[in-house]
């Protein structure tokens, strides 16, 4: 039986919340079969508990937001989007996510520290079968026209791959690759796509920060881009490291839907709205979807059965 996973033991961060600036603490605790991902907001006088669905996600707009039972009006945890690319990288299935403010840290701007954390808690096998969302046919949604269209799509696949292509019209980002393809079967989630960063442009920070966004953002947490170059002095760590991050929001916007998936995904400047409406088209369909298990670990897709090693 493929099973499903949590921490061995407990392990805990400190950060700021890229956008809004605060000191915020997170403790990542084991959680028993069947409880999914779960946030719980300890600094409110009743402490709130927001488990990750994709009809949790109340805002999307610059990061992925959840609440209980997506009321814009409760409890919120933002920026949850690198933390759930971990998981998800990871393979973990079940895991308390205390979190002591509103926004989920950025530490360097990618899921890499999200990695190493959760590793370095220790990977736990649980005696409940592992389960998966596998796609059956075709969904897709689509935004715009010509210059402004923008499309992502989930089709049937054994195993679970992303393919993801940016354009930006801009020379720095122009310069490097425009389009990715990760296949999980590769086993290296960790070296291929944790490490990529979040990115902001520099005509945008004064638009943003009025908006109350973008208040911790920094040259340690993110790749800034002035009108024609990436002024971060260490450069980029991959030569498609822009791509590479729309890659893993992917895969974090995508593990919202509470189980990993099995299918193809394939998109064209997508984003975090997008996505999430991606899986609410899937949703909506029951024809185009089964919640599956595997008895025989050996009829798992490749890839899917190892665990990661301790760090």
């Amino acid at each position: 039986m493929l099973q499903q996973r949590t921490l061995k033991s407990l392990t805990r961060a400190v950060g700021v919340g890229l956008h809004s600036g605060q000191r915020v603490e997170l403790t990542l605790r084991p959680a028993a079969p069947d409880t999914g991902i779960v946030f719980r907001r300890v600094d409110l006088s009743q402490p709130v508990d927001i488990p990750v669905k994709a009809s949790s996600v109340c805002d999307c707009r610059m990061a992925t937001t959840i609440s209980p039972g997506g009321d814009p009006g409760a409890a919120k945890v933002n920026t949850i989007e690198h933390l759930m690319s971990a998981c998800a990288g990871l393979g973990l299935d079940n895991v308390y996510i205390d979190i002591t403010a509103e926004e989920v840290p950025i530490l360097d701007g990618s899921s890499a520290a999200f990695v190493y954390l959760l590793q370095s808690a220790g990977i736990e096998l649980q005696k409940a079968p592992k389960k998966f969302v596998r796609v059956l046919k075709p969904v897709e949604v689509r935004e715009g026209e010509g210059r402004h269209l923008k499309w992502a799509r989930l089709e049937p696949y054994h195993g679970y791959k992303l393919a993801f292509e940016i354009d930006f019209d801009h020379p720095a980002v122009d310069q490097t690759g425009q389009r990715v393809e990760f296949d999980f079967s590769s086993g290296k989630y960790k070296q291929d796509i944790a490490r990529a960063r979040t990115f902001g442009f520099t005509k945008d920070v004064e638009t943003m920060r009025s908006r109350g966004l973008g208040l911790g953002a920094s040259m340690d947490n993110a790749i800034v881009v002035d009108r024609y170059r990436v002024l971060n002095s260490d450069g980029l760590r991959y030569d498609d490291e822009f791509v590479k991050h729309k890659i893993l929001d992917a895969i974090g916007d995508l593990y919202v839907i509470g189980h990993p998936l099995l299918a193809s995904y394939t998109a064209f400047r997508s984003g975090h709205a997008m996505n999430n409406q991606l899986l609410r088209a899937l949703l909506e369909q029951p024809d185009a979807y089964e919640i599956v298990s595997f008895n025989d670990e050996r009829q798992a897709p490749r890839g899917l059965a190892e665990l990661a090693p301790a760090w």
